[in-house]
């Protein structure tokens, strides 16, 4: 990655999106429980449930910021390249054994997203910048291995 502002897909847009809503309401309980609690000075355990819920704030407000930085970023960096591999790019490859997948390149992968691959991982590093035809060559945890870029944007019609 650069250091300049990089794009970001609709598809990660949309779950950034979501992420921070989900995040904001979430800080709204976490505020509103730290509030009642405040009212009263209890024993040593509700002092320490306070600095728990202290401790939540901080670190939901802290991802909120980055969410909203990330999303700020990708406003103002414009689409995802179409003519050679970038974040943000979605891009079909076919591996040796014939085998083609659709993968998004993104910047922070989700458990349950099995089509993100980071761009600071092996395939993802090998991608950026390649051009649709280009074969890549990374590591796996298995040894080396290799794909060709079939195409950067929508898979092709099969």
């Amino acid at each position: 990655m650069t250091g300049d502002p990089e794009p970001i897909s609709a598809q990660a847009r949309r779950a950034l999106e979501q992420e921070l809503a989900d995040l904001r309401d979430e800080r709204r309980l976490v505020a509103g429980t730290l509030r009642e609690s405040s009212a009263s000075a209890g024993d040593q355990a509700d002092q320490a449930d306070q600095l728990r819920r202290a401790d939540q704030l901080g670190r939901l407000d802290r991802r909120i910021e980055d969410i909203t930085e990330r999303l700020r970023e990708a406003a103002s960096a414009g689409p995802a390249p179409t003519d050679v591999v970038g974040v943000g790019s979605t891009v079909t490859v076919r591996f040796p054994d014939g085998e083609t997948e659709t993968l998004q390149i993104g910047e922070v992968a989700e458990a349950l997203d099995q089509t993100l691959v980071t761009a600071d991982s092996p395939l993802g590093r090998a991608l950026l910048g390649r051009r649709p035809g280009d074969t890549v060559r990374y590591d796996t945890p298995d040894g080396p291995a290799a794909a060709v870029l079939v195409s950067i944007g929508e898979p092709p019609a099969s």
